[in-house]
C-alpha cells in the first residue's frame, strides 16, 4: 500500500469523472491515503470538504508563500481552522523567492505565523521552499519548528539542506521530479536519505513523474515515484511502499482515524 503525502485534489475537480474517479483510480493502484493540501483561504475550505467526504483523505490548512500578501491568517485563526480532526497538517507554507519579488518581510511573517500555529496545534508543517533554502531552514531552526515536526515537500534541494531538515526531525518528501533525467543531484540525495524519513508525493496536478511527464498528475501516479526510488536505492518496491507508508503514519498518527 502507498500514501500520497501531498496532492491538490481540489484542482482536479474538472477532470473526467471528477474527484470520485480519481479516488477510485488511486484506490485501485493501492493508494490507501492521500493528504490534500491547501494553498489559500478558499482552498482550506475545499480540501476540508473533500476530506470530509472520504475516510482515506486528510487535509491541511495554510497559505502558500506566493499568495498575495494581503491574504493572511492570525495565529489564532489558523489554530481554529486546524481544530477539526480531518485537518492533520499546517501548510503549505514556507518561502519562495523565485516567484515573489521585492521586500519579502511579509512572506517571512506569514511563515512565522504558520510555524507558531503548528506548534500550538501539534500538527506538522508542510514546507514549500524555492530559491530560499537558507532563510527557510534558518527560520525553522530559530523558531523551534522541531516542536511541531513536518515535511520539506517536493524536495529539490542539496544534501546539506536535507541534513539540516533531518537534524530538526523533519521528513523529506520526493515527488515526480526525482524521476526526471535532469535531477541527478536530487537522485544522489535520495540515495542517502535514511529510510525512516522518506515520504512520496505527487503534488498533483503538477509534476507528473516519468512515464507521464508533461501530463496532468494524479494521486495514482505516486506508485511511479515509489518504483523509481526502489530501483535507485536498490530496494524492493514492497519495502519502499511499506516504509514510506509507515513513515507517514508515524508523522501523522491521527490520519488513520481521520
Amino acid at each position: 500500500m502507498f500514501v500520497d503525502s501531498h496532492c491538490h485534489l481540489n484542482l482536479l475537480q474538472d477532470e473526467p469523472g471528477g474527484i470520485e474517479a480519481l479516488v477510485a483510480e488511486a484506490t485501485a493502484r493501492k493508494i490507501e491515503h492521500m493528504l490534500c493540501i491547501a494553498i489559500d483561504k478558499a482552498s482550506c475550505q475545499s480540501v476540508y470538504d473533500i476530506a470530509k467526504a472520504y475516510p482515506h483523505i486528510s487535509a491541511s490548512v495554510g497559505i502558500h508563500p506566493n499568495v498575495d500578501a494581503a491574504e493572511q491568517f492570525t495565529i489564532e485563526e489558523l489554530v481554529e481552522a486546524a481544530s477539526d480532526n480531518k485537518i492533520i497538517a499546517i501548510g503549505e507554507t514556507g518561502l519562495d523567492y523565485f516567484r515573489s519579488e521585492g521586500d519579502l518581510a511579509w512572506q517571512r511573517e506569514r511563515f512565522r505565523i504558520h510555524i507558531e500555529a503548528a506548534k500550538q496545534t501539534k500538527k506538522p508543517l508542510i514546507i514549500h521552499t524555492r530559491e530560499a533554502r537558507e532563510d527557510t531552514m534558518t527560520m525553522l531552526e530559530q523558531h523551534q519548528a522541531r516542536d511541531a515536526g513536518g515535511i520539506i515537500h517536493c524536495f529539490t534541494e542539496n544534501w546539506e539542506t536535507a541534513k539540516r531538515a533531518l537534524d530538526i526531525g523533519f521528513y523529506i518528501s520526493l515527488s515526480g521530479i526525482v524521476t526526471f533525467k535532469s535531477a541527478r543531484e536530487l537522485q544522489d540525495v535520495a540515495k542517502k536519505l535514511p529510510a525512516d524519513r522518506i515520504l512520496i508525493e505527487t503534488d498533483s496536478p503538477y509534476l507528473a513523474p516519468v512515464p507521464h511527464r508533461g501530463k496532468t498528475n494524479k494521486p495514482a501516479f505516486v506508485t511511479h515515484v515509489a518504483e523509481f526510488l526502489a530501483e535507485l536505492r536498490q530496494e524492493p518496491l514492497e519495502q519502499i511502499a511499506q516504509q514510506t507508508t509507515d513513515n507517514f503514519y508515524r508523522l501523522f498518527p491521527t490520519a488513520r482515524a481521520a
